[in-house]
């Protein structure tokens, strides 16, 4: 019989999921272990072994539960206004002392495990559709030539911030998002991220 909604089954994924987000910030991916995590968790190793069965897929199944908690896009009526709110929550969860060095290890992981790599890629591809319907309103709106690239606009915002992240060169705060945000502004509309041109015409 399957197991209802919010039952045991339920209750195991959140507190491994859990116990798996809290070793990654604290230590790094190198360092998560399925049996220690079974430990930490208060879970039988056989389960996690069992539904799991390796430290990627947990990393998969981590991100797969961030992305459907994510919070809602930003309707705010202008692009201006909802790049900022998204550029804004970037930071935000970047800067979080658990969430950011949670995706510092998974970046730092990806470079060199091919399914951690793919999680990722699934799950800011979600994020990324999450919030491409700002730019598709702008487009109605009028704010943004027509074949703008919603998504190309979408990962403009968010680059400059996960550079600030990686290398430590510069201020990762509320004027860096706003700053974002304004420049892929001005660029959607001077018609950089339009399909199929690498330039305005």
């Amino acid at each position: 019989m399957p197991e209802r909604p919010g039952g045991r089954t339920a209750r195991v994924r959140a507190s491994v999921l859990r116990a798996a987000g809290d070793m990654l910030a604290e230590r790094g991916f190198a360092a998560l272990d399925l049996g220690e995590l079974a430990t930490r968790a208060e879970v039988g190793r056989t389960t996690v072994y069992r539904r799991w069965g390796s430290v990627a897929a947990v990393v998969a199944d981590l991100l797969l539960e961030m992305a459907a908690e994510s919070l809602p896009r930003a309707d705010t009526g202008t692009l201006l206004g909802d790049l900022r709110a998204n550029a804004r929550l970037v930071v935000r969860t970047l800067t979080d002392p658990r969430q950011g060095a949670l995706f510092r290890s998974m970046l730092a992981a990806a470079t060199s495990d091919e399914a951690t790599a793919a999680a990722l890629r699934r799950f800011y591809t979600t994020r990324i559709a999450e919030w491409a319907p700002c730019v598709t309103d702008a487009v109605a709106r009028g704010e943004v030539p027509a074949d703008t690239d919603p998504e190309e606009v979408i990962r403009a915002v968010s680059a400059p911030l996960y550079y600030r992240l990686l290398t430590g060169t510069a201020e990762l705060d509320e004027t860096a998002a706003d700053r974002a945000a304004e420049a892929a502004v001005v660029a959607a509309k001077a018609g950089v991220h339009r399909r199929g041109s690498g330039s305005p015409e």
